[in-house]
């Protein structure tokens, strides 16, 4: 029996490949409907590892993340375990810090710890008895026509299971996905964009975080930039995002504090100078891919989730909160179609497709809006506009970060009306500006001025500025 509806086992068996976050997650919603869930994933337990293999350490997750997580019963407990965000604080060169808020007052995102969620979430699968977690099971084929898979474990051994439904969760280099590109019309793309990344860590100071904890901090530098995003443990992560060959040209020691001082003073003394000596060599940047596809599914029989549908660079903060988001949209339409595997999967294909190609192509602009935008004052005069238009019209002006971060609209319908309203606005701004000039322009007309007095005014104010040239000089 379903331990939460009470409604009979299902004997249908559904193969979850990939027991990563996504892959966890949607054993949860299965198991939840009844179906017998098989999760096989190639590496050791998460929860048994000595040493934690994989990506970046925490993650942002925000409100389409929370609803998956609400649906299976896990929210609070997560968001007991992160650390609120409320706003961008960015980081001049001069070290002077400045905050962007996210959203109205009381609207954050959480710096949450991914290993520590994928575990939790393996220990939610775990509870259902119609769920079984395989690990260190390597998928070695399977075929869509028959759901027969085959899998090689640790030893050498093999392992055949025949599943009615496939869900390919298996990452950005997918396995699964690699059956889809021998078939006629599945599109394929994938784009390593020319920077890398690097970790690097913040230690506390005195017990204490180093820097101001709820707080998503940004030193931009037009072409590159570093982030950092606080940790349980009262460290930060920082991330260090670069051209390649910017990473290539420092070699030494030496050359890592002279680059860091010349554009990251200010966290010298946080990091530590023999830590950054130390740590900038231990790891190589790391590449950032971008995948798109389509379709999702094929036949009745198997459908890609998460990164394996869609991996997105990391710098909208969604690529963990649109995967979550795949596995409720994907309970949705099961629930529209009463499980009717033929229906559901080409459904969830024309829904989901539009919108993680659109969240792809905003991680893509974000990035040049987090290292370069932040620092032109017409994008911080356009975020006031923005804020103060929705506080007046909160249903007619959205800002875009509103509707993606915190709403569950459409990736794609977001980006349709961020377009609107970006022209009705600037246009708004053009006409009140030439309204403004033609309303002065009939003042002097009206009332003109005394030339005497301007030309007096205009000589005393140049005399004081000769005055305080030579004073300088």
């Amino acid at each position: 029996m379903d331990k939460s509806t009470g409604r009979p086992t299902k004997k249908k068996v559904v193969a979850v490949v990939g027991g990563g976050l996504v892959g966890a997650l949607n054993a949860c919603f299965f198991a939840k409907r009844g179906f017998n869930v098989e999760v096989f994933e190639s590496r050791e337990d998460i929860r048994q590892a000595k040493v934690v293999k994989g990506r970046s350490i925490n993650l942002a997750l925000s409100h389409r993340g929370r609803q998956a997580l609400k649906h299976v019963g896990l929210e609070e407990k997560i968001v007991s375990q992160g650390i609120p965000m409320h706003a961008r604080m960015i980081h001049s060169p001069s070290g002077k810090q400045s905050p962007i808020p996210y959203g109205k007052k009381g609207q954050y995102i959480l710096s949450v710890d991914r290993a520590n969620l994928n575990k939790e979430l393996l220990r939610e699968a775990e509870t259902y008895p119609n769920t079984k977690l395989n690990f260190e099971h390597k998928l070695h084929d399977w075929t869509a026509e028959t759901g027969l898979m085959t899998f090689v474990r640790s030893d050498g051994s093999k392992e055949q299971i025949k599943a009615d439904l496939i869900v390919g969760c298996d990452g950005a280099f997918s396995a699964i996905r690699k059956q889809f590109l021998r078939r006629s019309r599945f599109n394929y793309s994938q784009t390593y964009i020319p920077h890398g990344y690097m970790e690097l860590t913040m230690p506390p100071i005195n017990g204490q975080f180093a820097m101001k904890p709820n707080y998503l901090h940004i030193w931009p530098r037009n072409t590159f930039m570093m982030i950092a995003l606080p940790n349980l443990d009262k460290t930060f992560t920082c991330t260090l995002f670069m051209p390649f060959e910017e990473f290539e040209k420092i070699t030494t020691g030496d050359e890592v504090i002279e680059f860091f001082q010349k554009y990251f003073p200010d966290t010298i003394p946080l990091i530590g100078s023999d830590a950054l000596r130390r740590d900038y060599f231990r790891l190589p940047a790391q590449a950032m891919v971008s995948v798109k596809c389509s379709p999702y599914h094929i036949n009745d029989k198997c459908v890609l989730m998460g990164d394996a549908a869609h991996a997105v660079v990391p710098f909208y903060g969604q690529g963990m909160n649109a995967g979550f988001e795949d596995c409720i949209v994907f309970d949705e339409i099961m629930e529209q179609f009463n499980e009717d595997f033929s229906s559901v999967l080409p459904e969830y294909t024309r829904v989901r497709v539009p919108d993680d190609h659109a969240i792809a192509d905003l991680a893509m602009y974000n990035y040049i809006e987090m290292r370069a935008h932040v620092n032109s004052k017409w994008f911080l005069f356009r975020k006031h506009v923005d804020n103060i238009l929705h506080f007046i019209m909160p249903r007619t002006i959205i800002p875009l970060y509103t509707m993606v971060t915190f709403t569950r609209t459409r990736y794609h319908e977001a980006v349709e009306r961020w377009h609107w309203q970006d022209k009705l606005i600037n246009h708004g701004l053009m006409f009140s500006s030439a309204g403004a000039v033609l309303v002065v322009s009939f003042m002097l007309i009206k009332n003109p001025p005394d030339v005497n007095k301007l030309i007096f005014a205009a000589e005393n104010l140049w005399n004081r500025l000769m005055a305080l040239k030579t004073s300088v000089i």
